[in-house]
């Protein structure tokens, strides 16, 4: 593994986006999978489609909070641990902020996307305009990780584009048997 130091020996906020790959692509990926999640639930349901703006809203601010405070947490966990074993940190608090930000922001700015038609264009097929975007944005940020990982494009962008598909059937198939049920 790659180590990145600055002249002081701590890692800075930003070193380089290979250095937060990890980061990015899980928060752009649970980002857009859990508000895509909410998205096909509610609708999955019937609900009212304000319900979903208001459920994926605070999806994206709640989810995307935890999940770079979560991340912070862990990067800190880590480092103290090291310090109690080994007496010395390769990398400082800033470099935790630094990935926790990261996750943060991917979540964010990806997890917009299911949310964007239901916003811009309410229109009879929003749900299906909501599924064309977030299944172009699964693809985009599957395959734009190869830049780092120098892997296969279409196959990286196809298995995150499956994935996501899976996780948004299982959320509209438990909106649509609780609706039956409820």
């Amino acid at each position: 593994m790659r180590e990145y130091q600055t002249q002081s020996g701590l890692l800075g906020f930003w070193p380089s986006w290979a250095h937060h790959i990890g980061d990015l692509v899980f928060g752009a990926s649970d980002g857009i999978v859990t508000t895509f999640a909410v998205v096909s639930g509610v609708t999955g349901a019937e609900l009212n489609p304000r319900v979903i703006v208001i459920l994926g809203i605070a999806n994206l601010l709640a989810d995307g909070i935890a999940m770079g405070a979560g991340n912070y947490l862990g990067m800190r966990s880590e480092q103290e641990y090291q310090m109690s074993t080994i007496g010395a940190v390769q990398e400082g608090r800033l470099h935790a902020i630094g990935h926790g930000a990261a996750i943060f922001v991917a979540f964010v700015l990806a997890g917009s996307v299911p949310l964007l038609p239901f916003v811009l264009a309410p229109t009879e097929d929003v749900f299906l305009l909501s599924c064309l975007g977030t299944g172009i944005a699964l693809f985009v940020v599957g395959s734009l990780r190869t830049f780092i990982t120098r892997t296969r494009w279409f196959a990286s962008g196809l298995e995150m584009l499956l994935i996501g598909s899976v996780a948004a059937a299982a959320a509209y198939g438990v909106g649509h048997v609780l609706r039956q049920v409820i």
